[in-house]
């Protein structure tokens, strides 16, 4: 695993210097969590190459579109798997959390070099930007990870494109019952006491309480699975709301009555409506509860 700190993320040119200028000019305004809804963080980003990352994710993004979070941000590997469109000098970007930064301050987040050429020059090494957290993106299919080690007595899985941010990861073996995991810092769900040799199910719950199952994830230490479902975008189930309906309105009396009639007055019932998933590019801010 890549360790954060050991990755020459200011070096830029021969651009110490100016950094330290550029950090005075461009001190944190109302810098936060990422996970603020509906609320830009402004800050600053540098950038860095290493290919690694604390989420584990045994492959960066295709795309080489990636971010690496301060601690507080990261908070212990749960941002892991998010996205932030960023917004520098020259453009925007939407880039996936796939790594910790630890000498970062909160406010600031360190990009792929690919990633941070979409909003700036290289050679500045250091800029004012402003991110969000994107709700609900495309991904493709979700991929599950059983880790080296694994065995019937210590479960721990790694699950990629969920599209945002998990809250909530439970599995069962055949027979049993679902248990919740616990997330470990280096973003692996663990169930220290095992559920079995498999195959198992695994229900998955992201921050915006979408959930999708997996059937058939086998003990298979260090290879990656696609069972074929989809969180983010299009995919998953957004929870349900109930919405009353409308009841039905009296009848209008007539305008001669006649004596033996009587108004019947329907009367709804709520109905639980499944609410539309939301849109990849539509939303910005996403609910991190």
């Amino acid at each position: 695993m890549t360790v954060g700190w050991l990755r020459p993320w200011w070096v830029v040119g021969g651009a110490l210097a100016l950094a330290a200028a550029l950090i005075g000019v461009f001190a944190l305004r109302g810098a936060g969590s990422a996970c603020a809804a509906g609320r830009a963080t402004s800050g600053k980003a540098t950038f860095y190459t290493d290919v690694g990352g604390n989420c584990s994710f045994p492959t960066p993004p295709a795309d080489g579109l990636w971010v690496a979070l301060a601690p507080a941000e990261y908070d212990s590997g749960a941002a892991c798997g998010g996205y932030l469109d960023v917004k520098g000098p020259d453009g925007s970007v939407r880039v996936k959390v796939v790594d910790q930064c630890p000498p970062c301050e909160t406010g600031h987040i360190d990009l792929s070099r690919e990633a941070f050429e979409r909003i700036a020059d290289p050679v500045l090494g250091i800029v004012p930007v402003s991110y969000t957290t994107v709700a609900s993106p495309k991904t493709p299919a979700m991929t599950f990870r059983i880790k080296e080690g694994a065995s019937q007595y210590w479960f721990a899985v790694l699950v990629d494109n969920t599209g945002n941010a998990l809250k909530k990861v439970e599995a069962k073996g055949p027979g049993g019952s679902y248990r919740a995991a616990h997330r470990e810092d280096y973003n692996y769900w663990l169930i220290d006491s095992g559920i079995g040799s498999g195959p198992f199910s695994i229900r998955v719950t992201d921050v915006r309480g979408r959930s999708v199952t997996a059937t058939g994830i086998t003990m298979s230490p260090g290879r990656t699975q696609t069972p074929g479902v989809r969180l983010g975008g299009a995919g998953g189930v957004p929870e349900k709301k109930k919405i009353p309906a409308k009841p039905t309105p009296s009848p209008t009396p007539s305008a001669r009555p006649t004596p033996s009639a009587s108004a019947v007055v329907g009367s709804g019932s709520p109905e639980a409506v499944a609410l539309p998933a939301a849109g990849g590019d539509a939303g910005l801010g996403s609910r991190c509860d």
